[in-house]
């Protein structure tokens, strides 16, 4: 029986991405559906969502429902990972979902990838995470940053550890006014504040916005940062992997934890982002790990936006067929229309709680039924 007819769209999508990791070597992690409170609340601003839900389990032991699974994945890596760990989970996360301020059970799908993280590693993962936005839809768009450049700016600007916070988030909203007010009430210099606001506006293709990222260079770590970003983008060029990927500055992760590329992909009809990753190895640092990281995530949630006939219908057709119609009949019918491709419903009545495309009927005497 073809796919299309047993599986929803989400299902779909669970199952080609599923594929999709595998095809490039990796291998899927599973995972309670607990984990130790404290593992949460000693890392709550690397999660989405702070809202936990927590109980205490038979010996009186603090647990916590996964609202992550980053986290679970690089608790569980060795100290000193010596080889590349390539893992892809698909698991349910707990979490306040949008503006319903309720808990949800949300699907998960994402990779990580754990050890030495060379240009090739960085560039698989990205390339993975475009043809994971491709699985879902051709109107698609995948921005990447690095954090090196916002990091190595505010390094520069001898502000404490609270107001680079404060600024970072401001460039994640692209605001010019606040990045300028935090500046001036805290007398950073008017070159390196131009130079920030420069950087929450460069939105565009690789070989528009390289050049720009290249003025905004002031030490080792912004030049680090510029480099590297320009080796990936060489490469997945060089590969014919580089179509929908602009570069956006504004895409910002905890500075605190990511170090590295980040990334965003974005997909026609969905508000807001459907995927996000990065480099992560300050995370596994403050884990005790002596380990690079970098993976992204795909928010299953959303896909309810993207609306498909299939899962508008319960069925394809509704073959309802009168009682005194042999059963041998109704298989039958039933059969030859499932070997077409259909989703048939079959009952004696019409069913008003079914939704389904096309109606047939059998057995019924013109102007009954």
């Amino acid at each position: 029986m073809p796919e299309n007819t047993v599986l929803s769209f989400e299902e779909k999508v669970s199952m080609k991405l599923t594929q999709l990791f595998a095809s490039f070597g990796y291998k899927k992690f599973k995972m309670s559906k607990f984990e130790e409170y404290d593992l949460y609340i000693e890392n709550k601003s690397f999660l989405k969502s702070e809202n936990i839900i927590a109980f205490n389990d038979p010996t009186g032991k603090l647990l916590a429902l996964k609202p992550d699974v980053t986290l679970s994945i690089a608790k569980n890596t060795a100290d000193n990972e010596t080889e590349p760990r390539k893992l892809f989970y698909s698991e349910n996360v707990y979490r306040v979902s949008g503006n319903m301020h309720e808990f949800k059970e949300i699907n998960q799908i994402g990779l990580e990838l754990i050890g030495d993280i060379d240009t090739y590693s960085l560039c698989e993962v990205l390339n993975i995470a475009k043809l994971s936005l491709k699985e879902i839809s051709e109107n698609y768009v995948l921005d990447i940053s690095h954090m090196g450049l916002l990091i190595g700016l505010l390094e520069s600007s001898g502000l404490s550890y609270e107001v680079r916070e404060e600024i970072s988030g401001y460039i994640g909203t692209k605001n010019s006014h606040e990045i300028r007010r935090v500046c001036r009430e805290n007398g950073v210099d008017e070159t390196l504040c131009q130079k920030l606001t420069t950087l929450a506006s460069l939105y565009g293709s690789i070989d528009k916005i390289i050049p720009e990222a290249e003025k905004l260079i002031v030490n080792e770590t912004t030049a680090d940062a510029v480099n590297e970003l320009k080796t990936v983008c060489s490469v997945l060029k060089a590969s014919g992997n580089a179509e929908n990927i602009n570069i956006d500055f504004s895409v910002v992760s905890d500075i605190s934890y990511y170090n590295g590329i980040t990334f965003r992909g974005f997909i026609e009809k969905v508000p807001g982002s459907i995927l996000s990753g990065g480099r992560y190895d300050n995370l596994l640092t403050k884990l005790g790990k002596n380990s690079g990281a970098v993976g992204f995530a795909v928010y299953m949630d959303l896909l309810s936006y993207l609306n498909k006939d299939n899962d508008r219908f319960d069925a394809d057709i509704l073959l309802v067929y009168d009682k005194n119609t042999p059963a041998q009949e109704v298989f039958k019918v039933a059969n030859d229309l499932r070997t077409k491709g259909n989703r048939v419903f079959v009952s004696s009545a019409v069913c008003k709680n079914i939704k389904y495309k096309k109606m047939i009927t059998m057995g019924f005497v013109k102007g009954e039924g």
